[in-house]
């Protein structure tokens, strides 16, 4: 009797994961969430809240109730896995976080529920492809930041005693320059706004300005970029690593076929009289 209500339990829990995986759900959950940002766009208006406010607010509870039963159903499908998949405690987290009273010291909390729309990552497999590759990136993308940082002091601290004097407000302590070069670094106003006031007192400033720029946008730019594609390239080779390895195989096989084709009439022409070999010559 145990074995079948065990049994039973886990067919119930197969049911539950394979309705909660139907395309007809996740596309009515995908749009519930969709829907949901645009009410949490419209509650930052003060005319939409004074004339739609209640229905909007009632909606809105709703759509987390509905959200609510969701992950109750996929941590009764899945147990225990639900806790090591990362996308899982994702969606469970910012679920709660909107479950939280955003009242008192946890009224911070109230603009956070926004994450809810973020679950759109969950459900979109590009999307997710792209937050995926981000993360494996980290590593490559760390050291990266690494080499940047000490670019950014060393260059720091030498702007800091080139020009400090003469421009304080920009390269008067090492925060102040650290923060000039940021905006350096972005091509915000560098050349009109700090470039060239700073070459008119000092003219060979250009050859500070220049070799940092291309440095640290263009150089450390596309090594960020180069490293996020080849992640995203991984990823896609190893989603597709079956496939490829079938292939493979497949043009291994053909090449092992003709070689033998090719041995057998090989031995076949080894065989003939010296006749037929010279009439097939």
């Amino acid at each position: 009797m145990a074995e079948v209500t065990r049994s039973a339990g886990v067919s119930m829990q197969q049911q539950v994961a394979t309705w909660l995986n139907k395309n007809l759900v996740q596309r009515t959950l995908l749009a519930l969430i969709l829907i949901n940002a645009a009410i949490l766009g419209l509650e930052t208006s003060s005319a939409v809240m004074a004339a739609f406010g209640p229905p909007l607010m009632l909606l809105d509870k709703c759509i987390l109730a509905v959200f609510v039963i969701e992950i109750a159903l996929r941590i009764y499908a899945h147990r225990l896995a639900f806790f090591k998949d990362a996308w899982s405690l994702f969606d469970f987290s910012v679920v709660a976080i909107a479950l939280v009273p955003a009242s008192g010291p946890f009224a911070v909390l109230r603009a956070l529920r926004v994450l809810r729309v973020l679950r759109v990552l969950t459900f979109v497999p590009s999307m997710k492809k792209i937050v995926g590759a981000l993360v494996q990136s980290l590593n490559g993308m760390l050291s990266i930041a690494m080499v940047l940082g000490l670019v950014y002091y060393v260059s720091a601290v030498m702007a800091t005693k080139l020009f400090g004097e003469a421009f304080p407000e920009w390269f008067g302590s090492l925060g102040a320059t650290l923060y000039t070069l940021f905006q350096v670094m972005t091509l915000e106003s560098w050349s009109m706004g700090i470039s060239r006031p700073v070459m008119e007192q000092f003219p060979y400033a250009w050859a500070f300005f220049v070799p940092f720029i291309l440095i640290a946008t263009f150089t450390m730019l596309n090594l960020f970029i180069a490293v996020i594609v080849n992640a995203v390239q991984s990823m896609h080779d190893e989603e597709h690593k079956d496939e490829i390895d079938a292939q493979q195989q497949l043009q291994q096989d053909l090449v092992a076929q003709m070689q033998q084709l090719q041995a057998e009439l090989a031995a076949l022409r080894a065989q003939l009289p010296p006749a037929a070999k010279s009439d097939q010559g």
